[in-house]
């Protein structure tokens, strides 16, 4: 691949270069150099405003063959933070995260009725109070939740005066964005994913999600509305949808849906809302009860169509199970979709196709949120997430 030769460092090569570290833990301006293509000029200019910003620093050396020991360079972790609130029916997970995506903070609250901006605005300041985070080195807040999209006033609250309200009121940048496609973020960057992998998530909750990450940015699409998984048809003929399409995967496989057909099949389903009785079908399942299982595993068959259809379009090459839905029988999905990549993957012979599940699948869109404000922040540039 030929070298690119530059020595101006934008607002994409410093993005490129804060990726690469983060991603190795720690790395040479040497193998920076030769990881991202450019120039030892570009790199020493890059890495002497990144050190004088507090993102990486110095760590240790290494040997090398030609010479003196190399310095390593690391994320800073503890310079700057990230908070991200992910708002449910009803509760809000508020959670901090540091530079490399570790959380520092995490806690779930009772969230309904009143202001919405001053009710945010309250908890962001008891939060931080909570974790005797210092002010000066917050650098904003992000909002998620399943209404929300850059861009769009037209579905849930009015998300372009929240900002505003918020914005004005705290004094640090306010981000919102859609809950899947921050997961599919806090995955990638939790996990130190090379910026080189085309990786996804799915996002299992009320309805179904998915993130998309490609060169260490999230893939929004023309309106800012990528990722709809969940209304991508299975079956042309199969159930409407009140998107106007009919067969979505959401009509079969969503937390909805699993309940709805649990209770069709007879299951003692008595929990109020969707997301406790959907928790109580899921520990059944996996605690041996086969007609619970057999429902669980059903909509995991229905999901793994969609998916393997996302993955065959795009080339995946790792994928990331996570949301509310993933939290308790996580296992049985990854399993169904394992097999289904394995039978119908196009590029199954050429690279191997990696499913995981998300470590910590109820706060992973809150953790998201937190690794928006990080990015936004020390990679200027690199995300739209403010965009509105």
């Amino acid at each position: 691949m030929a070298r690119r030769e530059t020595s101006v460092a934008g607002p994409g090569s410093r993005a490129l270069v804060v990726d690469v570290v983060r991603s190795a833990v720690s790395i040479s301006r040497v193998e920076l150099a030769e990881r991202t293509g450019l120039t030892q000029p570009s790199i020493s200019n890059i890495v002497r405003d990144l050190i004088a910003d507090g993102v990486i620093h110095e760590t240790g050396s290494a040997d090398s063959i030609r010479g003196k020991p190399r310095k390593l360079l690391a994320i800073t972790a503890a310079n700057r933070f990230g908070i991200g609130f992910q708002l449910g029916p009803e509760t809000v997970t508020c959670v901090a995260i540091d530079l490399t995506g570790g959380v520092v903070g995490r806690e779930v609250v009772p969230f309904d009725g009143g202001d919405l901006a001053d009710r945010l605005a309250e908890r962001f300041d008891d939060f931080i109070a909570d974790l005797d985070l210092p002010r000066d080195r917050i650098e904003g807040l992000a909002v998620v939740a399943p209404t929300a999209r850059p861009g769009d006033e037209d579905t849930g609250p009015a998300w372009a005066a929240v900002r505003a309200a918020l914005t004005e009121r705290l004094g640090v940048p306010v981000l919102v964005e859609n809950d899947a496609a921050a997961a599919a973020l806090g995955e990638f960057w939790s996990r130190r994913v090379s910026r080189e992998q085309a990786f996804g998530s799915v996002y299992l909750s009320s309805g179904i999600g998915a993130g998309l990450v490609f060169g260490g940015a999230l893939h929004r699409g023309a309106s800012f509305d990528a990722g709809e998984l969940g209304h991508v048809s299975i079956a042309y003929d199969g159930l409407p949808c009140p998107c106007g399409n009919r067969g979505c995967v959401e009509r079969y496989a969503s937390m909805a849906a699993t309940v709805d057909a649990a209770r069709a099949a007879g299951l003692p389903v008595e929990q109020k809302t969707v997301f406790s009785a959907y928790d109580a079908i899921a520990h059944a399942a996996v605690s041996g009860d086969p007609d619970a299982f057999a429902v669980i595993d059903r909509a995991a068959g229905y999901l793994s169509v969609a998916v393997t259809s996302m993955v065959n379009l795009l080339d995946l090459g790792r994928v990331v199970l996570t949301g509310p839905g993933m939290a308790v029988a996580g296992s049985i999905y990854a399993r169904r979709l394992r097999a289904a990549l394995a039978a119908g993957a196009h590029a199954r012979h050429r690279h191997e196709i990696v499913v995981e599940l998300s470590a910590q699948p109820r706060d992973a869109a809150g953790i998201g949120a937190a690794a928006l404000v990080v990015q936004a922040s020390i990679a200027p540039g690199h995300t739209a997430a403010d965009v509105l």
